[in-house]
This record gives C-alpha cells, sequence and structure tokens, in this order.
C-alpha cells in the first residue's frame, strides 16, 4: 500500500467520524417542544368481581307441638260428647248414646286438634345470600391526540395530560407513557 493511499484513507475516516460527531450531536441537542392536546379520552377496562348479596325473607315454619297425640283434644271432644250423648234418650239407650257419643267426640277433638297443631305456623327471618359477579369499570390509560408537524398523533399515556405535552425529536417525553403506543 502506498504513502498517500494510507494518508487518504486516514483523512476520509476521520471527515466520516466528524460528520457523524456533528450530526448526531445536533440529534442529541434538539431542544424539547411543547404540543397542544387535541383531546383525551380515559381508556376503560370492564371485568367482574364476586360480590356477595344478601337479602332477609320470611320464612314459615310449623310451631313445635307440646302434645304429638292430641291427648287434651281427645279428652276435651270425649267429655263434650259425653255430656251430649246422656241428654239423649232414656234408660240404656242414654248409655249407649253416651259412650257412642263420647267416643265420637273423642275422635273428633283428636281431629281437631291435630289439624290446629298442623296450621299452627310461625314466621321468622332469614338471610340468604347468594354470590354475583358484578360488572365493574376501571380506567386503564388515555388516548391522548396533539397535532405535530400538520400531523394528528395518538399515543396512550398512563395518566391524563393537561393542556399541553412534551415532545422531543418527535416523541412524547413523559413519565408516564403507557405500555401501548401508537404514533
Amino acid at each position: 500500500m502506498n504513502n498517500s493511499m494510507l494518508v487518504g484513507s486516514i483523512l476520509g475516516a476521520i471527515a466520516v467520524t466528524a460528520l457523524g460527531s456533528v450530526a448526531g450531536y445536533k440529534y442529541l441537542d434538539q431542544e424539547p417542544q411543547y404540543v397542544e392536546v387535541v383531546s383525551s379520552k380515559a381508556v376503560l377496562e370492564t371485568y367482574s368481581e364476586p360480590v356477595e348479596q344478601c337479602k332477609d325473607v320470611i320464612v314459615q315454619q310449623k310451631k313445635a307441638v307440646q302434645d304429638d297425640h292430641q291427648i287434651a283434644g281427645t279428652v276435651l271432644g270425649a267429655v263434650v260428647g259425653g255430656v251430649l250423648g246422656n241428654q239423649i234418650g232414656g234408660g240404656s239407650g242414654k248409655k249407649v248414646a253416651t259412650v257412642a257419643a263420647a267416643a265420637a267426640g273423642g275422635y273428633a277433638g283428636k281431629q281437631v286438634q291435630q289439624d290446629m297443631q298442623n296450621s299452627d305456623v310461625e314466621n321468622r327471618s332469614k338471610k340468604v345470600c347468594k354470590t354475583v359477579q358484578q360488572q365493574k369499570q376501571r380506567t386503564v390509560g388515555y388516548d391522548v391526540r396533539y397535532l405535530h408537524k400538520g400531523e394528528l398523533k395518538t399515543v396512550r399515556m398512563e395518566t391524563e395530560p393537561g393542556n399541553k405535552i412534551m415532545l422531543k425529536d418527535g416523541q412524547v417525553i413523559a413519565a408516564t407513557l403507557a405500555p401501548t403506543s401508537s404514533q
């Protein structure tokens, strides 16, 4: 390789390096500029969350029975039937009428008490709960539209910007720049 070729190569390398440095310096040294925000729209995400819903309902339940065998109704019915049967007939027919009326009265008294016990209910309040999915929304960012050099651009930001945003080299400079952005 001759000397002039070597000197030319070195001078060329120095020139390319110098031009690249100047261009890079100008690129890095650009001042940030502010552009006006045209619009800002909240981006909402819908999600569901399990929520327990409870309400008080009135339930009827049969009251506790004190006399399971309806003895009181049977005895009372037999007494009333016997008294009424004793009013009928005379002599030995009176005795038969009294016994028959007492037996019928006892049976009727038992049935009346049983029917009363079956229809004797009490109302009470009971709390009934179930889990339902409730739809909710949350803001995940803001789609911000701004005008830069005559072109309308959009960027997604985590927080709502003010009236202006800062750009440097055509890129939004913001600590709250959302991960999904398009320009």
